[in-house]
């Protein structure tokens, strides 16, 4: 879809790029869109992401109908997309084609970089921005990184040394479990149904099994790693090797339930929670939520497992 705009729309119509960017944010929610628009414009730098579904799917209740809603990218936007300076990509395997795609046609340059799940690919996120476009990361940000470091720094013990089964959409798997690593957890079990082919194989970032194992290798831990799997495979990991938490979509829940697992609903679908569609899981504040989701999951089983004399008041 992405790479359709790009070849039926964009053109590159000036001789000089503006300094502008254009943002491919990948498979990921309108809250997590209406996230990376706010650390944009923090960073003071005009972008055009594409799609957008902010400000389409997640418009407000005004007692007024409206055919047409105020979000969204508009066609000129979407033919201005070849006069920008860079294309980021977020999500090698949802975005690179496109941004790829644009620089075949109009020559604007591509930057594939992770979903800006957690601190390092935020962190990836924004130095990519400072570097194109001799920019300073603002105190806002700097203090919400800040946040976040204090907060993993003190909920370590939450997660230190729990493993973890990781399963979903590539780009949102990927960026996860580099995310978990950072935390101290163990992700044994790392799936995703996309085939290891395609054309976003091609990219800098290499394919899926190549990253998570790199990611693996990198800090000590064993897992097994599958690109092209199912729910089965996975549920046959974790009978063979448990685990103390399952982090995927929806589908999920019947491999939690059957093998009594906290369970953090992450990706697409998300089909029996509301809510999750507004509120981002990228960027510095999208991690603070995960660090607070997945705790909450773990404390919550340590409650209810938890004997009398260990009913703890404070964590």
């Amino acid at each position: 879809m992405t790479k359709s705009m790009v070849s039926y729309l964009s053109e590159a119509s000036l001789e000089t790029k503006k300094e502008q960017a254009n943002v491919i944010p990948g498979f990921v929610n309108p809250g997590d869109m209406r996230e990376i628009k706010r650390l944009l414009k923090a960073m003071g730098i005009k972008a055009i992401m594409f799609p957008d579904t902010s400000g389409v799917v997640d418009t407000p209740m005004t007692g007024e109908y409206q055919m047409f809603p105020k979000g969204g990218t508009t066609v000129p936007e979407l033919i201005d997309t070849g006069n920008s300076k860079v294309t980021i990509a977020l999500g090698s395997y949802a975005s690179s084609d496109a941004a790829n795609q644009l620089e075949r046609k109009c020559k604007v340059t591509p930057v594939v970089l992770k979903t800006p799940i957690g601190i390092k690919a935020t962190d990836e996120f924004l130095m990519t921005l400072v570097n194109k476009f001799t920019v300073d990361v603002p105190y806002e940000l700097e203090e919400e990184r800040g946040q976040l470091v204090d907060i993993m720094t003190d909920t370590h013990f939450h997660f230190h040394g729990k493993k973890v089964a990781i399963f979903g959409d590539p780009d949102i798997v990927i960026a996860m479990t580099e995310f978990v690593l950072s935390l101290g957890m163990k992700p044994i079990h790392v799936l995703t149904g996309t085939p290891a082919t395609g054309g976003a194989i091609g990219t800098m970032l290499g394919n899926f099994e190549t990253q998570i194992k790199d990611m693996l290798e990198e800090a000590g831990v064993e897992g097994r790693v599958k690109a092209g799997g199912d729910l089965f495979d996975l549920h046959q990991w974790i009978k063979n090797e448990p685990v103390d938490l399952l982090i995927g979509n929806t589908y999920g829940k019947y491999i939690a339930r059957a093998e009594d697992l906290p369970f953090v609903r992450l990706g697409f679908p998300i089909l029996d929670r509301s809510v999750h569609s507004y509120l981002p899981v990228v960027g510095y504040k999208g991690a603070m939520r995960l660090l607070e989701m997945i705790s909450n999951a773990l404390l919550d089983r340590a409650d209810r497992d938890a004997k009398d004399a260990d009913f703890e008041l404070v964590m």
